[in-house]
């Protein structure tokens, strides 16, 4: 559901899981305010975007995939005693898009919470948090998608979902740019939209794709006085599933 709280989701308070990784073999957030981190990842299936440049089209994209093989329904207890097996504080949940299965992810969260972890949504901004996730300990990588990416803006950007996060104090702004026309359009979105703070990710799946771009976008984005982020789980681990 666009611009309204979702709540989709598996059968008796079950989450739609792609894969979760970062217990059996280390990991560390790869992009964004917390690069570099340790973390334990839970990516959830399911979006209700269609980008071309997506790299987790398993997550949505039935026309390449089966969902009945590429996702499970998992608990939350399930969830919870899988993270509890590693000392890592930051769990990410990630997509497809985590949002639109909030009504499940609630309970899931607030355990995370009392067992003394945080957790940050990497979402597309076009769903707006449950008031029940908007608590201390939880963070928002929001990443809305451009017209470069691959998506029509008239359904990936959706300006009250937008502001509504920026309001919420608990969001950082996280964009894609493969060129500086990109740097320009994010200038534009941030102003209309009071979006801050900001953070610029060159695309790419290769190291040399994401060094090449990322000399590209460095004087634009310094300029405006921005973050910028790299992908480090594709430098470090050639962008390996489940690393």
């Amino acid at each position: 559901m666009t611009g309204t709280a979702a709540t989709a989701g598996g059968p008796g308070g079950r989450l739609i899981v792609a894969e979760r990784f970062g217990v059996e073999v280390p990991t560390f957030q790869g992009e964004g305010p917390s690069c570099g981190h340790p973390a334990i990842f839970i990516r959830l299936s399911r979006c209700n975007l269609t980008c071309e440049s997506c790299d987790t089209k398993e997550t949505w994209d039935w026309s390449q995939f089966n969902p009945t093989e590429v996702s499970t329904r998992e608990s939350v207890p399930d969830l919870l005693s899988w993270v509890l097996q590693s000392p890592v504080e930051l769990v990410v949940i990630t997509g497809g898009e985590p949002l639109l299965q909030q009504r499940n992810l609630v309970p899931l969260v607030r355990r995370l919470l009392d067992e003394g972890r945080r957790v940050e949504f990497e979402t597309n901004g076009t769903v707006v948090p449950d008031p029940a996730l908007l608590v201390d300990g939880v963070r928002f990588n929001v990443s809305p998608k451009l017209a470069s990416f691959g998506m029509d803006e008239a359904k990936s950007i959706v300006p009250p979902v937008l502001r509504a996060l920026a309001e919420s104090g608990q969001a950082a702004f996280k964009f894609v740019a493969s060129c500086v026309a990109d740097v320009d359009r994010i200038a534009e979105l941030v102003d209309r939209h009071g979006l801050a703070p900001v953070w610029v990710m060159p695309e790419g799946t290769t190291a040399e794709a994401i060094t090449t771009t990322a000399r590209e976008l460095a004087d634009a984005v310094a300029a405006r006085h921005w973050y910028f982020t790299t992908r480090l789980h594709v430098l470090a681990f050639a962008d390996a599933r489940g690393r």
